[in-house]
């Protein structure tokens, strides 16, 4: 498959939430996924493993905004790569190497500049709260910045999820306050 039909299709994969039934396909088309495949948080705040957490937070994404889906895909793709074994497994500058992965990879599926950018923006700050005295960036990208950040969290220990829900629904009043 040439690389315009695979991009279309893999489109299509994250629009239409078909990635369960397409997983051989995802793999094909980004074989780093492999790596976060059975790869263990072991960490309290997390009760899947990599991919099945990006799964969870796929369907928790519910927008058909392809950005917001292409970056809930390729958000901890790093993880594999950037963990450190302690009594808790942590995986400080995940989100870096996973943005870099994420630039790779769009890259090589020749999606366009725009495209590649916002998608390794909201990858590279999934983890960052929002400060909404600073916005780094347009209003309409922090606003998906956030849907990413709800899909994430919702994809947490269910015992974890309520407090990180609190904190994303007062940045989401004081977006709002400043719309």
């Amino acid at each position: 498959m040439d690389t315009k039909n695979c991009r279309e299709k893999l489109n299509d994969i994250l629009l239409n939430d078909t990635y369960e039934e397409n997983i051989e396909f995802l793999v094909d088309v980004i074989p780093e996924i492999k790596d976060s495949m059975g790869f263990e948080h072991n960490h309290p705040h997390h009760h899947l493993d990599v991919w099945g957490h990006t799964l969870l937070a796929l369907k928790n994404a519910n927008t058909k905004d392809l950005e917001v889906k292409m970056a809930l895909l390729l958000h901890d793709l790093g993880k594999p790569h950037s963990y450190q074994d302690e009594e808790i497994r942590h995986f400080q500058g995940h989100p870096e190497v996973s943005e870099k992965m994420a630039r790779k990879i769009l890259e090589r599926l020749e999606y366009d500049s725009k495209f590649t950018e916002n998608v390794c923006y909201l990858v590279k700050s999934h983890d960052i709260p929002i400060d909404t005295n600073n916005l780094d960036n347009t209003y309409e990208l922090i606003l998906k910045r956030l849907k990413v950040q709800y899909a994430d969290a919702k994809a947490h220990s269910p015992d974890k999820v309520e407090k990180r829900i609190d904190k994303l629904d007062k940045i989401k009043e004081e977006l709002v306050c400043k719309e």
